[in-house]
């Protein structure tokens, strides 16, 4: 056997059931053989994209696997691995490299060389034994610590090289959760406890470490209410008396009003990454900060109570120290905290109740928002935006239920990421139904995946904002649209959509949407996929935009 059919037979044996891919590479050959579904993406960007969708719906227990060629084709990965990193997205990148012996002339192409600024590890296989330290190496890397892309690159005449067979003793790697200090949590529940106004802020990592049971518990042991980050939205029930709501720039008044109020502040499975499309923290808080990776301690704030370690672990030490502190019941039900929280939700959604529920047309984007809030069976949908404005309109009013009923993503925000996120999605749960919410600019990036959602039987509802421009720039470039109409595009998407084989259903009427989200729903069900013209206006208001 060869370098690439051994690779194949160790992905086999991790349990990878399928792999995204974009030609040339002998690696998508050898899975085949090895009896992987290779699923062919229409660019190299949206096979990384979608292996993204795969991780995040699978809490590093299942990777995306993606296999490009070397050159032109680790080239253009660069935007989906930059996205993954950004937002700690643990996927399995494998890139043909050019031969050893022109490997350092330009300008052939290392993608481990290049993509060291956005991947949490990479390794040349540089000769035929290594195969196996560098797999179990790889596999170690997507398990533990700060999760991040994994890239391994094959040059082309190592992949032919031959492997001893009986040298092929692979071992999985486990998984190695890190304990919290037991005198971190003490600290950290004491300055909780005595808090006047804390919030617990939950990061995609209580997610990842299936800790939203855990999130809750402490949460109603303590009456401290919960904000959502953007990748950690679905962490904690949008419904529950303590839920304050998730944001990326946008977000709720509750959510916006108790960031900017409380004095302590607990980070539980998040990097506390500044970032513009995330809230604001003010200075001057009391700040607990718990992370799988100690480097992103002190990183953006200085920190109180660092505390490395699970987010499921680090909960449930928490909970056990905050019984031993103040007893087994905690605070149930001893505080206004749940009464002050609904008053915030009812002033907020009495200011956005007209506009959700618009008669306007073209449509309001708020009404194909609220449409789908009432519409959809939260508890059995995936839900995800794209990055802009389809991003900051539905973040803060689309109800997250069960863990991974939707999918906030964009500390680095690239367009058309939707559409290939949601096929990934689809091939983790496929008896879900999952909706990707984009705009025109979007669809422009990703669009063509549409016929790879079909031609794969992954059936996506893909709802596309027809509003004939850039809904993020509304009043940007005044002399650029005056003179070149910049920033202006439209198109028959639904047309579009029909000619790659999908159901493509055009909105122009408020009172069209639900019925079109209904349709597209059962369409679904069938087996078939979906695109929602929706002709919409280009709403510039935001929800308490940072």
């Amino acid at each position: 056997m060869n370098v690439n059919e051994a690779v194949a037979r160790i992905l086999k044996l991790e349990g990878v059931e399928w792999i995204s891919c974009f030609p040339s590479n002998n690696l998508i050959e050898s899975a085949a053989m090895e009896g992987i579904r290779t699923v062919m993406f229409r660019h190299e960007r949206g096979a990384i994209m979608a292996a993204d969708g795969f991780s995040r719906m699978n809490d590093r227990e299942r990777f995306g696997v993606v296999i490009t060629q070397g050159g032109p084709g680790s080239e253009n990965s660069m935007g989906g691995i930059a996205q993954a990193f950004g937002d700690n997205i643990p996927i399995l990148y494998f890139a043909g490299g050019p031969a050893l012996n022109q490997y350092a002339v330009r300008p052939n192409f290392s993608p481990v060389r290049t993509y060291e600024s956005v991947s949490k590890y990479g390794e040349v296989i540089m000769q035929a034994d290594q195969v196996t330290s560098t797999m179990r190496r790889a596999f170690h890397n997507l398990r533990n610590g700060r999760p991040g892309p994994v890239l391994i690159e094959i040059p082309s005449d190592v992949a032919n090289q031959e492997v001893d067979e009986g040298s092929l003793n692979y071992q999985a790697p486990k998984r190695a959760p890190q304990s919290p200090a037991a005198s971190d949590i003490k600290d950290a529940v004491k300055l909780l406890i005595n808090a006047k106004k804390p919030v617990i802020w939950s990061g995609m990592g209580v997610l990842m470490s299936k800790a939203s049971d855990e999130l809750r518990e402490l949460a109603e042991l303590t009456e401290i209410p919960v904000y959502s980050t953007m990748p950690g939205k679905s962490s904690f029930d949008d419904r529950h008396p303590l839920a304050l709501g998730a944001g990326s720039s946008a977000t709720s008044l509750p959510a916006r009003t108790w960031v900017q109020e409380s004095d302590v502040l607990f980070a539980v499975g998040s990097s506390m990454t500044r970032t513009g499309y995330g809230q604001p923290i003010p200075n001057g808080k009391v700040i607990i900060h718990n992370t799988e990776s100690i480097e992103d301690l002190n990183k953006d704030f200085s920190v109180d109570v660092g505390i490395p370690g699970d987010a499921k672990l680090t909960l449930l030490a928490m909970i056990a120290e905050v019984k031993s502190q103040i007893g087994e019941s905690g605070r149930r039900d001893q505080t206004a905290v749940a009464t002050e929280i609904a008053k915030l939700k009812a002033q907020w959604m009495a200011d956005w109740k007209d506009i959700l529920n618009s008669d306007e047309t073209p449509i309001n984007t708020y009404r194909v928002i609220g449409e789908l809030e009432r519409n959809l069976d939260k508890e059995n949908s995936i839900v995800t935006h794209d990055a802009g404005a389809p991003r900051d309109t539905i973040m803060p009013f689309y109800t997250s239920t069960v863990p991974h009923s939707y999918i906030g993503w964009g500390k680095t925000t690239h367009l058309g990421y939707g559409i290939p996120l949601m096929i990934g999605a689809k091939l983790a749960n496929p008896d879900k139904f999952c909706l990707n919410f984009m705009g025109d600019g979007a669809f422009g990036m990703s669009g063509l995946d549409i016929e790879t959602s079909v031609r794969e039987g992954a059936p996506i509802t893909t709802v596309v904002l027809n509003n004939g421009g850039m809904a993020t720039y509304p009043g940007g470039y005044p002399v650029a649209n005056e003179l070149f109409g910049t920033t202006r595009m439209g198109g028959d998407y639904a047309k579009l959509a029909e000619g790659m084989g999908a159901v493509g259903i055009t909105v122009t009427q408020p009172g069209e949407v639900a019925n079109a989200i209904k349709q597209a729903m059962k369409l679904n069900a069938g087996g078939r996929t979906v695109l929602l013209d929706i002709h919409t206006n280009l709403e510039a208001r935001r929800s308490n935009f940072a």
